[in-house]
């Protein structure tokens, strides 16, 4: 709405006229409210301008990219002008709808990064500027001190209307725009893992960097990674992936060392979270491995106490759960013979896992168990004898189908 809506009509308009006789008491509150309102809007234009150059020294619109957002500013200022003397006219309760360049305004400055701190220190300078063109007119149509104050009263209500309206519509668009990027980014990283596209400017990551990535299901996972970039110096990239499951990768020039690998397992992962990470990958093809072993190791990652899995400590079990036949071979082979022990093969695997556990010391295996070292040397020998083969030629595949038996609850 521009000035021309806030001119005054009819006989008697502007500040001479019958409204500068109604300085008393006894005239009802309405007809002293539409006076009042009457002055403002003969000083419409003088009141606009002064808005906009509060406006314009809050933060310059000019700088803003988009020349379209000072337009909308000069038609918001208008908008919120008129709404402020037409609900000081009205002295409703109730607020009318906040006007619609005032909402518009509100997206526009959420697309153009304009922050919402200086959208309302907008609004709260415009206010304390309109309530001194308030004041002064009061003071000329000698407006009665109870009048003024429900008219200041009423002012303020109008404020906090429209502060609550414009932010509420400015952190939905926000909110909208952060959605939408986050569905491109995630299309455009699977057409990337797919090998569709070889260029990913839209991602503001170098995928010719070093990579690690990451595959977290559950809530809290967006905050630990992006404490984890922080502490590891490293750019994050993030892609959610269906309702409770994230992709990420942590990417930087250099190699990725063995201890920022330590760092990244003694994290603290939310225990209400599973992640899987990769092992470092350098390049566009790192990239894409790197998220295929975390992809491969997240199923372990899934079935375990632990919140985080690295792929290299899983690799043999993460290939079981993805290859049947392989999983079935090792069942058959390594478990199946122990089973046939009147305890179901229990004592054995437990014997197992304490000698691998401690780097097949018999010792430290006994130690461990509570028995002699006799004892445990007794029991491989019947696991060899089960097994029909000596376990040095299997002790990797063992641990892991070992492994896994416990995971899947023996």
């Amino acid at each position: 709405m521009r000035v021309a809506a806030l001119a005054p009509e009819g006989p008697g308009a502007g500040r001479g006229g019958r409204e500068g006789r109604l300085g008393s008491a006894a005239t009802p509150p309405a007809e002293l409210r539409a006076a009042l309102a009457l002055r403002l809007r003969g000083r419409g234009e003088e009141i606009e301008q002064a808005l906009l150059s509060r406006a314009y020294a809050v933060s310059d619109p000019t700088l803003v990219r988009d020349p379209a957002y000072a337009t909308g500013l000069r038609a918001a200022v208008a908008a919120a002008l008129a709404y402020g003397v037409a609900a000081l006219e009205v002295g409703s309760e109730r607020p009318a709808p906040v006007p619609v360049e005032l909402l518009a305004q509100a997206r526009h400055a959420a697309r153009d990064g304009v922050s919402l701190d200086t959208v309302l220190r907008r609004y709260l300078a415009g206010h304390t500027l309109l309530g001194d063109f308030i004041l002064k007119e009061a003071v000329a149509m000698k407006l009665p001190s109870a009048h003024l104050a429900q008219v200041l009263r009423s002012e303020a209500a109008i404020l906090d209307h429209l502060i609550a309206a414009v932010a509420a519509e400015y952190r939905s668009e926000v909110e909208t725009r952060s959605r939408s990027l986050h569905r491109r980014r995630a299309e455009y990283v699977e057409k990337l893992l797919a090998g569709e596209l070889s260029d990913a400017p839209e991602l503001n990551y170098d995928l010719d960097s070093w990579h690690i990535a990451a595959i977290v299901e559950g809530a809290g996972g967006e905050e630990t990674m992006r404490e984890l970039a922080t502490t590891l110096d490293r750019r994050l990239l993030l892609a959610p992936h269906g309702e409770d499951t994230l992709w990420a990768w942590l990417g930087g020039t250099r190699e990725v060392t063995p201890a920022e690998m330590e760092k990244l397992a003694a994290s603290s992962w939310p225990s209400q979270t599973r992640a899987a990470v990769g092992e470092p990958g350098q390049g566009l093809a790192g990239w894409r491995l790197t998220h295929r072993q975390a992809a491969a190791a997240l199923p372990v990652a899934l079935r375990g106490p632990a919140p985080h899995v690295r792929y290299g400590d899983v690799a043999l079990i993460a290939a079981m759960l993805q290859d049947e036949v392989l999983l079935a071979s090792l069942q058959e082979l390594y478990l199946a013979p122990l089973a046939q022990e009147r305890d179901g093969g229990q004592t054995l695997r437990e014997t197992l896992r304490a000698y691998l556990s401690t780097e097949r010391n018999v010792s430290s295996a006994a130690a461990m168990l509570g028995v002699s070292r006799q004892t445990v040397n007794n029991r491989l020998h019947a696991v060899e004898e089960r097994l029909g083969r000596p376990l040095g030629d299997c002790a990797s595949e063992i641990e892991a189908i070992l492994r896994l038996d416990e995971l899947e609850g023996g």
